[in-house]
């Protein structure tokens, strides 16, 4: 090593020149890389004596710093000459294509139910999906050994004690918290994603999505109920939708009906959709036992009201004539953009 390697280097450095960013970092590489020349000059101050260690150590180490400086400085050049040329890219070219999904149908459906009782003056109302019993089943007129609790196929989170968690098997214990924290009148929707423990095939699934209704005021009464799901049928499945009720049994609802609208595939005469009948079922419903009000603190003697419930995939697969449950929860695009119309609309 020798003092004129250095002055070397450090002329190289004033003189050097760069257009672009990629010359500049040449140029880095170059001085100040692992194989730069710098880094050489370092590499052969290690061999020199001690006595010329002091001769040429800070001549060195300001030739490093120079370096840098000089780097930061065409770096800096570079940058500015690039920006006032413009950009590197052409942009009037056009842009690529990005694949857009689409809504799912479960949720169009969602989207199109609620649109539609918001027209009739109903309010959303949402629940947690992590329930505990009493606001699933015993503020809902399940007793803790009522036969009803074994048709719901529970998914117990915690148990052995008096009030156990639980994944909610309905969108009636939204209903329940409705009761107990909005003033009345009460009229809401309640939408939302279920669990129950059912083998998974065609008709069934251990997921699923409801919407439950509820109307809670002074002087309701059961026909409000049949004229409330009869304008939403014609709203749903058209304007020659007809509907028909169905006595049934729900613990929270007394009297209870199961509700079958008019086919909009055969218009009644019969076909594979409604297996013949003219008819296919959408919904139960019933007007809330007093039992229900009393447990939320509602005075059963002043007000009344009516509940239904139904399954958004069911919906789905009347309005599409989807044949299998399990096509909602594979995510196959194929399956998936065939409702982007319905999205669009």
């Amino acid at each position: 090593m020798t003092r004129a390697e250095i002055d070397r280097v450090l002329a190289e450095l004033k003189e050097l020149k760069c257009k672009t960013e990629k010359e500049v970092e040449e140029a880095r590489v170059r001085f100040l890389g692992k194989k730069g020349e710098i880094t050489a000059l370092f590499e052969a101050f290690r061999e020199v004596s001690r006595e010329q260690k002091a001769e040429f150590g800070r001549p060195l180490n300001e030739l490093k710093q120079a370096a840098l400086a000089r780097i930061e400085e065409l770096k800096a050049s570079a940058a500015g000459s690039a920006s006032a040329e413009g950009p590197a890219q052409d942009l009037s070219l056009p842009g690529e294509q990005f694949e857009l999904g689409s809504r799912h149908p479960v949720s169009i459906v969602r989207q199109e139910i609620v649109d539609i009782f918001r027209k009739f003056g109903y309010d959303v109302a949402e629940g947690p999906e992590i329930e505990d019993d009493y606001h699933v089943f015993e503020a809902l007129n399940f007793p803790p050994n009522h036969p009803a609790r074994d048709m719901q196929d529970t998914f117990f989170i915690s148990a052995g004690h008096l009030n156990p968690l639980l994944l909610r098997t309905h969108t009636s214990s939204v209903q329940v918290r409705t009761m107990e924290k909005m003033p009345l009148p009460i009229r809401v929707v309640c939408p939302g994603r279920v669990f129950r423990n059912e083998a998974i095939s065609a008709r069934a699934h251990c997921i699923f999505h409801q919407i439950e209704g509820l109307y809670i005021d002074e002087h309701v009464t059961f026909a409000d109920l049949k004229q409330a799901i009869l304008l939403f049928a014609r709203e749903m499945f058209g304007a020659d939708a007809q509907i028909r009720m169905r006595p049934s049994f729900f613990p929270f609802t007394e009297p209870s009906a199961e509700v079958d609208v008019s086919c909009n595939i055969c218009h009644g005469k019969g076909c594979n959709i409604c297996k013949g009948t003219g008819w296919l079922e959408i919904m139960g419903c019933g007007m809330v036992d007093p039992n229900v009000l009393e447990a939320s603190g509602i005075d059963s003697k002043k007000y009344s009201g009516f509940a239904f419930g139904m399954g958004l995939e069911r919906i789905a697969m009347l309005k599409w004539q989807v044949n299998d449950l399990r096509h909602y929860f594979e995510n196959d695009l194929r399956f998936l953009h065939e409702f982007e119309a319905a999205t669009e609309v």
